[in-house]
């Protein structure tokens, strides 16, 4: 499904360097870098790299280069215009270069400055949620839930606040999570490529964690989309409201902005990439901090919606937290943190084991889209043999894992999948272990 565009908010277009917010000066030296690492390359090209257009900015950018002596022209590519010019770097604009280059190595898109980042982020905040019964039906019809659990993560959906779901491990924990981010994630924003902090960069844009909306991968390609559209700053992407997942890798070092000492930028921190969107904290209580920790961490964040992150000169710098928190764990939340920290957390929601007739119709859907021919006979002999007289408990992933035990072995005799005593006994002989 297409994203639906965003609401509020599209980037206004960029005409002349006062539309960019940034100096001249450092858009030289940035367009310096770029031909510093990438060699010869046309007008168009830089415009390019730069995500600026060509005409009215790039090209007064250039000439002044080229005045400089800085840069000079090599030669002309096939076309009409100064765009088609090849640019290559003199020894003089080589040694500026190198000054800038020690300063920082950052050499991508010119950046959004901070102030118009956190404007653009306030104008496409998620709206208060607004999830009906039928919605909330459609989102999560591929799941088996209880009546009572259902109802419950509708609420909390609603609320735009934290959400802490836990309970044992193979109850579908994290494919609620992304079902929720299905159901509310459909409409896109725009964020920018890197973020201009008292002459820092911070990139953001993520690849891994960004997924471009259609109109984005589009507008994105060929120098030529950038020559013929001034409809909108091209600095900035579109990308779908992000869902960002973390796990036991996550420190508190994440959590704020990452200065690289070598390359002498900023990354931006996952709640920061997560705005607008859902950030999903997984196997919460095993990261290599304490629960108590994050959680003090995320405070104020959680309660005002706005974060402070810390630039390595030690100035601190103010972002929305426009993000939806998700934690998620096993564990036994009085293991976690005491009872003020989880009065913190909005919503508590227990995803428990299924019942028997739960988990019949978790093995029905599973055995169905498999192809493993399902018998009632055969699941009751299972649910006698493997679950009630050994004492174990039922799980909603147990009947995905035993249906693919069973397509292996199947498979490997050249035999239907089918559930047979036989084939059961040899799929939870090798699936289960005796703890």
């Amino acid at each position: 499904m297409d994203a639906a565009p965003s609401r509020g908010f599209v980037p206004p277009p960029v005409t002349r360097l006062e539309d960019t917010g940034l100096s001249s000066l450092w858009l030289q030296d940035l367009a310096l870098k770029i031909l510093y690492f990438q060699g010869y390359l046309t007008g168009y090209d830089i415009a390019e790299a730069l995500a600026l257009p060509f005409t009215g900015l790039v090209d007064s950018l250039m000439e002044t280069l080229k005045r400089e002596k800085l840069v000079e022209i090599k030669a002309s590519r096939t076309g009409l215009g100064a765009g088609v010019y090849e640019y290559g770097i003199t020894d003089a604009g080589l040694h500026r270069a190198r000054e800038a280059l020690a300063r920082s190595q950052y050499a991508g898109q010119a950046p959004v400055p901070l102030e118009v980042y956190n404007n653009a982020m306030r104008q496409q905040s998620r709206s208060r949620m607004s999830v009906t019964p039928p919605v909330m039906r459609k989102a999560l019809s591929s799941l088996v839930l209880s009546e009572k659990t259902f109802h419950r993560i509708g609420p909390a959906v609603n609320s735009g606040a934290s959400i802490f779901l836990y309970g044992p491990p193979g109850n579908g924990k994290t494919t609620i999570a992304r079902a929720i981010g299905d159901m509310i994630l459909s409409e896109a924003i725009y964020i920018p490529y890197a973020l201009y902090v008292d002459g820092q960069v911070v990139t953001l844009y993520d690849s891994v964690n960004h997924q471009l909306a259609p109109e984005a991968e589009t507008s994105s390609r060929g120098t030529g989309s950038l020559r013929a559209s001034n409809r909108r700053d091209p600095r900035w992407v579109r990308i779908r409201r992000p869902f960002i997942m973390v796990g036991g890798e996550l420190t508190l070092a994440n959590l704020d902005l990452i200065f690289d000492d070598v390359n002498k930028f900023y990354q931006a921190p996952v709640q920061v990439k997560a705005n607008g969107g859902i950030l999903l904290v997984d196997d919460f209580g095993r990261q290599q901090v304490r629960p108590r920790d994050l959680l003090n961490r995320w405070i104020v964040p959680l309660e005002n919606r706005i974060d402070y992150l810390t630039l390595h000169t030690g100035r601190k710098i103010e972002v929305p937290f426009d993000v939806l928190v998700v934690f998620s764990t096993n564990l036994p939340p009085s293991e976690l943190v005491d009872e003020a920290f989880l009065r913190r957390l909005r919503h508590k929601i227990h995803i428990g084991d299924p019942s028997y007739g739960e988990y019949r119709e978790i093995f029905r859907r599973v055995a169905q889209t498999k192809g493993v021919a399902y018998s009632d006979q055969g699941l009751a002999y299972l649910l006698q043999e493997w679950y009630i007289k050994r004492g174990r408990k039922l799980r909603a992933s147990h009947p995905r894992d035993i249906c693919d035990q069973i397509l292996d072995i199947a498979r490997y005799r050249g035999i239907e999948p089918t559930m047979t005593r036989e084939l059961l006994d040899r799929a939870a002989e090798a699936y289960f272990v005796d703890l």
